[in-house]
């Protein structure tokens, strides 16, 4: 693929595939050749397994000083960390209902890079792009379930245990396989041609089953309802987020394809795991569902007239 993708190659090998994959799997559960247990099971399956394999296969396989540019992770989390700020301050005064703010200000900035962000990467830059996806995505990880965390307990009758969180932080495998495969790069240890051709399978499998899977786990039934605080969620997520970290990138000076990971990263929908830690607290899950669903939707079209916007300062 070239280096330089006008806005109409943007939309058809960036965008495209993912749009479609999305699409596809949304058929498929609708005509009931997938179902919720399906959508389940595979989603473990790519937590569990074949992400992991992905970040640990392109990681491993590439030049860590090439990979780690402490400028575009300091972007990541000093933006992050600045829209959170402004979130706390803000929310409490938009959102009547005390229990949803928590929900509002963490699908604000907790965007889906494991699947969407790292399938765009692809799409735009192959491997090399993925890879450095990869290590930019674990630093905000790890940041992303801290200030979940922060943000539903503060908002939230039952509170969830700080031990616990720690020991699911370093105990989750997308984790461990970014320090794993950092490790094997920087220390250059030889795998074994049957280990690494065996993560690459699992690798290949990741992003097409992921993208199914999120298309099907789509739910456009819970739009209706959760007016102002879906709204405001969804307008940080897409567009107040993204303007952040790529305005903040552009003062420190990036440009190229890390500017371009920045925002890609950024301006992906809505994580899933948000809704999966709104429900383990006993929050306003169909309000997390509903962010969800339509920033994954509202995502596509912000993100290419976004792209149309920094396509000066990428390729320059």
């Amino acid at each position: 693929m070239s280096n330089e993708l006008n806005f109409l190659s943007f939309a058809a090998e960036v965008i495209g595939p993912v749009i479609l994959m999305l699409a596809f799997g949304y058929g498929l559960y609708k005509y009931g050749t997938l179902n919720d247990e399906f959508i389940e099971r595979a989603s473990r399956l790519v937590f569990n397994l074949a992400l992991p394999a992905l970040l640990f296969s392109s990681i491993s396989s590439s030049s860590v000083a090439q990979l780690s540019d402490a400028t575009v992770i300091s972007v990541g989390f000093i933006g992050t960390l600045g829209v959170f700020a402004m979130l706390l301050f803000t929310v409490p005064y938009l959102v009547k209902q005390k229990a949803d703010r928590g929900v509002v200000i963490q699908g604000a900035f907790r965007s889906n890079m494991g699947i969407i962000g790292l399938a765009y990467c692809a799409n735009a830059y192959g491997p090399e792009g993925l890879a450095y996806a990869s290590v930019y995505m674990g630093g905000l990880t790890i940041l992303y379930n801290v200030l979940s965390v922060v943000a539903l307990n503060v908002y939230q009758d039952k509170q969830t245990s700080w031990s616990k969180i720690t020991k699911d932080i370093l105990t989750n495998p997308i984790i461990i396989s970014i320090v794993l495969g950092l490790l094997v790069s920087i220390l250059q240890v030889p795998i074994p041609a049957i280990m690494s051709n065996s993560v690459e399978y699992f690798a290949q499998l990741t992003l097409p089953l992921a993208l199914l899977c999120a298309g099907a786990a789509l739910r456009f039934s819970t739009m209706k309802a959760n007016g102002i605080s879906a709204v405001l969620s969804i307008t940080v997520k897409c567009i107040v987020y993204p303007f952040v970290l790529v305005l903040l990138a552009l003062q420190l000076g990036v440009s190229g394809m890390p500017l371009m990971v920045i925002y890609l990263m950024a301006v992906s929908p809505t994580a899933a795991a948000s809704y999966v830690m709104v429900r383990k607290i006993g929050g306003n899950h169909g309000l997390a569902a509903q962010i969800i669903a339509i920033s994954t939707v509202l995502s596509v079209p912000i993100t290419l007239l976004g792209y149309g916007f920094i396509y000066p300062y990428i390729y320059t």
